[in-house]
């Protein structure tokens, strides 16, 4: 890291500042240079003639030239009677303009500010002041020195410049009193501080290990990292033992938190009784317990209610669809078919190349020929747009189809605003969370018919919850699975392969003789040569042979973030072989530059860009620190406050991976994952390849995958809520 110099000079004027980031580009005079200093950093309300003391690095921008880069940033007024009129014409002070100012500062000179804060009767001897333009000039002071005193305290308590402002811009001139009170509170309002940092405010302040501040953030904390992993709740004795390790403090206290969390109503705690583990109690935050609950209940009612879809005789309907349009259904195809016109609610699950699509187009059809009103949606914009070309049917993600309104600070689609359809088909299914899944069913009128698709073989969604699974084994809900391979499909070693490691065999890695084949593994155990291997496919071997562009359409893909075929290292050393030049910006350490293949990582609804999503970037501006980012069908822009919900995506996750599918895919795997090594995760990263797939590892490796169908435990109880509700 650059050793940071220290800088002090006058803020001559400001060319940028954005309010809600505190990001901001200033001219500055410093002394014993002769042009002015050109600044980027965050400050809270600059303004001329401000006195600046930075601490920071000297960057040269290819467009700008010599900048200096201010990490952190204090601003104090200034002291010359020249400072003090500038600062006063900025527009700081509502009653004081360029004229007024130079009409004050003659008058009093230096000692202006000291007459603005403590004798502002005096100013009634400035031509053009009175009585209401004293009280207006004296009110709009007090709030710009609550702004610095702000930003001071917020600085010396170790809180960086960017969420200083973004703290200031949340509680105004409560800032000081809401995180002297309780600075846990900054974990739960404001985006990218979580509990270690406002922790680590909190000790500087003095507060104890066993505050109850800290034991019910710590406590909200714990659950919140669970429901990151998976678990809708977690039992409660496991949990206090968790927060009791993690906080350092006794699990009495912990538990005494819990019900103080239970009391204000930030928790649930119910008693269950677990097919593995008997009978418990379960914690769950609010959101968590009412998306379960709710699920459980609008299902049942969903599959009760009769169909808006006119009654048809299943026979002839099968026989039309093939006849008319040429379609032969396999046994269970038309068993699914038949279901989908009798039945309000079903699940079709199946692999690759079992004949999903080709079955949803007979039901599209035929009940197109109905003349009932259908809709198709998908969690992903990729799996929506895959969805689109197999069915001929627009399709949007799940999200989109909701309509996000920022007026409620929800969806606009629910029980009184439903969606207009007959029949409702959601593909990757395994992929919708809890809350997803609650949102989905709450704007889902009870007489539409719903159909569920999905792969449950898969890994389940990112988010809490394992919803298509539960649905599936609850037996509430018709379910269709399809295992046969039809004849097309099985000229692919890709979906030949899935299927035989999801029925626990080893596949077959002789290369086919008769064609260029489709999956490739590459025996190689020594890390450093797996890293030098994918370098190699991506950049020469694969484009070369197939004709494919080594960012738009080779993804690789790893079992694991961390280690040296993790994806933070496969994404950096691809970035330094990929595009190694342009334009760029370092964000925290992390570099990102134009050209760059990226993914967001939290859904933003007001950019309309969703998690998962991958753009490239188009253009960096580091003198603005604005990125602009192309989507698929849309650029978007994003200002410093927002680049925390980009990473780089030359390698993804093989559980960020889900919903998508690349023309191809290679994907690490050697024993130094074997915490990772399981059957549902290779078989999710290889179904990601649609027209190639190579592995480079050990056999081993792939082995211990094969044979590890346990798959790591989430604790929901959707499965048992809807069991007791179907009986």
């Amino acid at each position: 890291m650059p050793k940071l110099e220290r800088l002090q000079g006058q803020i001559e004027r400001v060319t940028f500042s954005n309010e809600d980031t505190g990001f901001t580009v200033a001219k500055v005079k410093v002394k014993g240079r002769r042009d002015l200093v050109t600044v980027v950093g965050s400050m809270t309300a600059p303004m001329a003639g401000q006195v600046l003391q930075m601490q920071g690095e000297w960057t040269r921008h290819p467009k700008y030239g010599e900048q200096f880069n201010a990490h952190a940033c204090t601003c104090s007024v200034p002291a010359t009677a020249a400072g003090i009129q500038k600062y006063l014409s900025s527009g700081l002070i509502k009653g004081i303009g360029p004229v007024m100012a130079k009409r004050i500062v003659t008058r009093f000179q230096d000692q202006t500010l000291e007459v603005i804060e403590n004798e502002t009767e005096k100013l009634s001897a400035i031509e053009g002041i009175g009585d209401k333009r004293i009280a207006m000039i004296k009110t709009a002071w007090e709030e710009q020195k609550e702004v610095r005193d702000v930003m001071v305290f917020l600085q010396s308590h170790g809180v960086s410049a960017t969420y200083a402002a973004k703290i200031f811009k949340a509680y105004g001139r409560e800032a000081i009193a809401v995180v002297q009170e309780n600075p846990y509170r900054l974990a739960e309002d404001i985006f990218g501080i979580g509990f270690v940092t406002a922790d680590r405010i909190a000790q500087k302040l003095g507060f104890a290990l066993e505050s109850e501040f800290r034991i019910k953030a710590g406590i909200l904390y714990v659950l919140q990292q669970l429901a990151d992993e998976g678990h809708v709740y977690f039992p409660r004795d496991r949990l206090e033992i968790k927060c009791a390790e993690i906080l350092e403090v006794a699990a009495e206290l912990v538990s005494q938190g819990l019900e103080a969390l239970r009391e204000a109503r930030a928790v649930v705690l119910e008693e269950l009784e677990h097919p593995d583990e008997g009978a418990h109690t379960a914690v769950y935050l609010v959101k968590y317990h009412f998306s379960e609950t709710s699920i459980a209940a609008r299902l049942q009612a969903l599959i009760q209610a009769p169909k808006s879809i006119r009654p048809v005789e299943v026979d002839k309907a099968l026989a039309w669809v093939q006849e008319v349009h040429a379609m032969n259904l396999a046994a269970k195809q038309a068993e699914a078919v038949g279901k989908a016109l009798q039945d309000k609610v079903l699940v079709i699950t199946g692999g690759p190349g079992t004949g999903k699509s080709f079955l949803l187009n007979a039901i599209l059809k035929i009940v197109n020929r109905l003349g009932a009103r259908i809709l198709l949606a998908a969690p992903t914009g990729r799996a929506a747009k895959r969805m689109n070309e197999s069915t001929g049917h627009q399709a949007k993600t799940v999200h989109r189809l909701l309509e996000f309104d920022f007026s409620k600070g929800g969806f606009k689609k629910d029980q009184a605003h439903p969606l207009k359809c007959d029949l409702l088909i959601i593909d990757e299914m395994s992929m919708v969370d809890t809350v997803l899944m609650h949102h989905l069913l709450k704007a889902v009128r009870l007489d539409t018919t719903l159909i569920l698709v999905g792969d449950v073989n898969q890994l389940p969604s990112v988010g809490a919850g394992n919803v298509l699974k539960d649905i599936i084994a609850s037996g509430s809900v018709p379910t269709v699975e399809l295992t046969e391979i039809f004849r097309q499909a099985r000229e692919s070693s890709i979906i030949v392969n899935a299927h035989l490691i999801n029925q626990g065999s080893f596949p077959s890695l002789k290369p086919r003789q008769d064609k260029l084949d489709d999956f490739f593994f590459m025996q190689e155990e020594d890390p450093e040569q797996v890293l030098e291997k994918i370098t190699r496919m991506v950049t020469q071997r694969i484009p070369r042979r197939f004709r494919l562009h080594p960012v738009r359409d080779i993804q690789v893909l790893s079992p694991m973030n961390k280690g040296l075929l993790g994806v933070a290292n496969l994404n950096s050393h691809l970035q330094a072989t990929l595009n190694p030049g342009g334009p760029e910006l370092n964000r925290g350490g992390r570099l990102l530059r134009a050209r760059d293949k990226v993914m967001q990582i939290k859904n933003n609804y007001d950019k309309d860009v969703f998690n998962g999503d991958i753009g490239t970037i188009l253009s960096i501006d580091s003198e603005l620190q604005e990125v602009k980012i192309r989507f698929e069908d849309r650029t978007v822009s994003y200002e410093s406050g927002d680049l925390d919900e980009l990473v780089l995506a030359y390698a993804v996750s093989i559980h960020k991976s889900q919903g998508s599918d690349y023309p191809a895919v290679i994907m690490p795997i050697l024993t130094q994952h074997y915490i990772m090594l399981q059957r549902n995760l290779i078989y999710t990263g290889i179904t990601r390849g649609k027209n190639l797939v190579v592995m480079i590892g050990t056999k081993k490796a792939l082995a211990i995958a094969v044979n590890n169908a346990q798959t790591r435990k989430r604790y929901t109880a959707l499965e048992e809520r809807l069991r007791r509700k179907s009986n």
